[in-house]
């Protein structure tokens, strides 16, 4: 099948791009046990060149999850820890005073923080008062830091796996929802199977997980994130992603689930967001054109945290997921 620009692209390339996908999902399963969704998601939102907000109880392995990515991209990998006392200045670095001994001439320079990495696990976002998540939000959306005048661009390609806990809520600063439209994908990770949890006790207490094998390198992955760009969409694909988004807004949708349980939908970003989530997608199964199946499989992980429900909705136990089920069974494409 075609791609936009075919002129820039061959056979053999998209062959081999292609290949080395596979050999990173297959590097980070072998150090992962389960989750085949999750890695599937992860690689997804990476290839789309966004970031992703990840939900999960402690102890599921978000950690490692991310360090394997890494691993296995050879990308440099930081992770910071968001608490209440964390600081802006703490994520994006800060000025300090240097002297030279030789001269005794002083000056300021620019001390870079650890958002200059290319993957940054930001573990507890919400942890962290409102002042210093939006110093993060604002260096994913920009990709760059602004300090006292000077424009410091991060680091190519620049990734931000978020995690949030979704069952201790005391102390904690949840994210706007203009910060959470940001993210390309939510994430949810749930409990193992039993055979899972077998696997993974018996693998952490031998000898230890291996790390994820290097497949592949940034050039690689760049370049990759380029094919996702020109991967082919039709254009009833492309108005059916929008009229999905569209469907999600209570004053103009002629879903019944959308009227009654929501009170604010998902804005234009969002159907940006879904069809490179399915241009993605449809890359990761080997095809270069986006299908219906590819649009209705990321409906959920890129809506969940653009929809918010109203008062009647959480009353109810009416979860997000249900209502774009609806959504999904209401709306057709030409």
């Amino acid at each position: 099948m075609s791609l936009h620009d075919s002129s820039s692209w061959d056979e053999n390339e998209i062959g081999a791009l292609g290949a080395k996908v596979a050999a990173l999902k297959a590097s980070m399963s072998k150090v992962i046990v389960g989750q085949r969704d999750v890695i599937d998601s992860l690689i997804i939102c990476l290839l789309g060149g966004g970031h992703a907000l990840v939900e999960g109880v402690p102890g599921l392995g978000k950690t490692l999850l991310v360090k394997s990515l890494s691993q296995a991209t050879a990308m440099e990998f930081r992770r910071v820890q968001f608490t209440p006392d964390l600081m802006p200045s703490d994520i994006v670095g800060t000025e300090i005073l240097e002297e030279d001994h030789a001269t005794g001439k002083r000056e300021f320079r620019f001390q870079r923080g650890p958002v200059f990495t290319q993957v940054l696990l930001a573990d507890e976002i919400n942890r962290a008062p409102p002042k210093t998540q939006s110093a993060l939000l604002e260096a994913m959306q920009e990709r760059c830091v602004t300090f006292a005048g000077q424009t410091h661009r991060l680091p190519r390609p620049f990734f931000v796996l978020a995690t949030q806990n979704p069952i201790e809520q005391a102390g904690t600063y949840p994210l706007p929802e203009a910060q959470l439209d940001r993210f390309l994908l939510r994430i949810d990770v749930g409990y193992p199977t039993e055979a899972e949890e077998v696997a993974m006790v018996s693998a952490t207490t031998h000898a230890g997980l291996a790390d994820a094998e290097p497949v592949m390198d940034v050039a690689t992955l760049l370049r990759l994130q380029q094919l996702v760009r020109d991967i082919e969409i039709g254009q009833h694909l492309l108005v059916y992603a929008t009229r999905l988004v569209r469907a999600t807004r209570p004053k103009e949708s002629s879903v019944a689930a959308v009227q009654k349980h929501v009170g604010w939908g998902a804005g234009p970003r969002a159907g940006q967001a879904l069809v490179l989530a399915a241009k993605a997608r449809a890359l990761m199964h080997n095809r270069l054109a986006v299908t219906r199946e590819d649009i209705v499989a990321m409906l959920l992980p890129v809506l969940a945290h653009r929809v918010l429900r109203n008062f009647e909705a959480e009353a109810d136990g009416i979860a997000v997921a249900d209502i774009l089920a609806a959504l999904r069974n209401d709306v057709r494409p030409d």
